[in-house]
């Protein structure tokens, strides 16, 4: 079971969230994505881009396991064109509350794994092996000489390497670990209203910002057009089996603040948006 946040309506894709046992599961778009070929997938089980996080959320408990299972591709992914007419090709972060993690990308129809600790950032464009190379260099520099500040993906990277890596390594408090988690991700968000000549698509404005709290499975939220940051408790929600699926609305204006988890109401499950060339 997962709080998971969508995107589009009423078709929809999970986009990030956090299962009852800690693990986070996030996508961000990705360019260079590149699926396996239809020549390739053919016989195959397959499974459209738009469900990938909420496998990986639904199926696994660790990173570990995660690692293991896919790297065997026990499916093909498959890509999607998102309603506003856009190629739905992304790459996958996974966390754990250890500080595990591990990003997937599809590059040349092939699946990339990078797996380590240490792996604590992610940004867009461009494929992960050169965000590494790139942040490299700029750790030559050092930070607080120098970054990059620009909206380009890879200058985002290469600040939030540097200031999730110069923020407090032990925080007083579960609230300054928050507030410093959502203090580099501002840093590095792009404004709103951003307009790129040529069409970048790797650049376009920060619709919202979520932190993962996965030890205390707290799942925090801020939406870039309210005053507030409000979270869901997962000890607040009932995961019996059974249970039905509930919803909290972010796009009717309302303004949510605090502990939400007893404002979720009841609601169909939103079906996931299909696969480019699905008859179903």
């Amino acid at each position: 079971m997962s709080v998971i946040t969508s995107g589009f309506e009423p078709d929809a894709g999970t986009c990030d969230g956090i299962n009852e046992k800690g693990l986070v599961a996030s996508l961000l778009y990705l360019v260079e994505s590149e699926y396996p070929p239809t020549s390739k997938v053919e016989k195959h089980p397959l499974l459209c881009v738009s469900a990938w996080a909420q496998y990986v959320l639904d199926n696994y408990a660790t990173v570990a396991e995660a690692v293991n299972s896919l790297s065997e591709e026990p499916f093909y992914v498959v890509a999607v064109t998102t309603p506003d007419g856009h190629p739905g090709t992304v790459h996958l972060a996974v966390s754990y509350p250890t500080g595990d993690s591990a990003i997937f990308e599809y590059i040349g129809g092939e699946l990339k794994i990078h797996h380590d600790r240490n792996y604590q950032v992610m940004t867009n464009s461009p494929t992960y092996d050169q965000q590494l190379a790139l942040n490299a260099y700029w750790q030559q520099i050092g930070g607080l000489i120098m970054l990059p500040g620009t909206n380009r993906a890879a200058d985002r990277f290469v600040r939030a390497s540097f200031y999730i890596n110069a923020i407090p390594d032990n925080p007083d408090s579960t609230e300054e670990a928050i507030a410093n988690a959502f203090s580099v991700i501002r840093n590095v968000s792009v404004p709103r209203g951003i307009s790129v000549p040529g069409g970048e698509p790797n650049i376009s404005s920060t619709l919202w910002r979520t932190v993962s709290d996965h030890k205390n499975k707290c799942y925090y939220f801020e939406s870039t057009i309210s005053p507030n940051v409000f979270w869901v408790d997962i000890a607040d929600i009932d995961f019996a089996e059974g249970r039905s699926t509930k919803k909290l609305t972010l796009t009717n204006g309302t303004v949510f603040a605090g502990n939400v988890a007893a404002q979720f109401e009841p609601a169909e499950p939103f079906k996931f948006l299909e696969a480019d060339g699905a008859t179903t």
